[in-house]
């Protein structure tokens, strides 16, 4: 990827959409606004995985509802950076020319990028993120991005998790005060100085061994401890 200097049209690499320079401003300019508003959220933070009792924490794979990707960067650096400020994190986004955006925006926050979904870059997508785990990176995924069904999990995080032997954590969080987008996920915008109850699930483990038919029953009880933990 290079720093185009003209707004010319830009052309997928390796499958991958890359950032003129309007993009660019564009993920700065949501970086400084998520920033902003995180700074006034409200958060109350429910933990029932354990993870902030442990000293020393091991790597673990987050996963967040995709209309709940806007309180992923502030759940990330007020709760769990701050407790552990050793902690880095990569996030599977997807290689559209939004995530394009991002991409940027999560850069900008400290946080690696992986570019690639379940219909484009998949294989590619969940090489890399095995690689940024063997480097001790938390990683983060959207079970249900980038396209939907909305609520449903796909098999990427069961996958993600048998090859690198993390533990899935679910999260999810329930805004008070909020705006809705008409989009196929109805993405969630918190609004400044919205309390907004995060609830962390407790952990579920993939065994190396495991079959297809163990697969989907992780699948179905991840999806089913997600939707456990906040309402709509």
């Amino acid at each position: 990827m290079t720093d185009g200097a003209t707004d010319s049209p830009a052309r997928a690499t390796n499958g991958v959409q890359p950032l003129r320079w309007s993009g660019r401003l564009a993920g700065a300019a949501i970086c400084m606004v998520s920033r902003a508003v995180g700074a006034t959220l409200r958060l109350h933070v429910e933990d029932q995985s354990g993870l902030d009792a442990a000293a020393e924490p091991a790597p673990v794979i987050f996963c967040l509802w995709h209309n709940r990707l806007a309180l992923s960067v502030t759940v990330f650096n007020r709760y769990f950076l701050r407790r552990h400020p050793q902690r880095k994190m990569a996030a599977l986004v997807s290689a559209s020319k939004d995530g394009a955006i991002l991409s940027r925006a999560l850069a900008l926050s400290g946080v690696q990028a992986v570019r690639g979904s379940s219909s484009r870059r998949g294989a590619q997508a969940l090489l890399e993120l095995t690689t940024w785990a063997e480097r001790g990176y938390d990683l983060a995924i959207t079970p249900d991005g980038p396209r939907g069904p909305r609520y449903v999990v796909q098999p990427g995080p069961i996958s993600l998790a048998q090859i690198t032997g993390r533990a899935i954590l679910p999260i999810s969080a329930h805004i008070h005060w909020k705006h809705r987008l008409n989009s196929w996920d109805q993405f969630q915008i918190p609004l400044p100085f919205s309390r907004c109850d995060v609830r962390v699930g407790p952990a579920l483990t993939v065994p190396r061994d495991a079959d297809d038919a163990q697969r989907e029953q992780l699948r179905l009880e991840l999806e089913r401890r997600m939707m456990s933990l906040a309402p709509d």
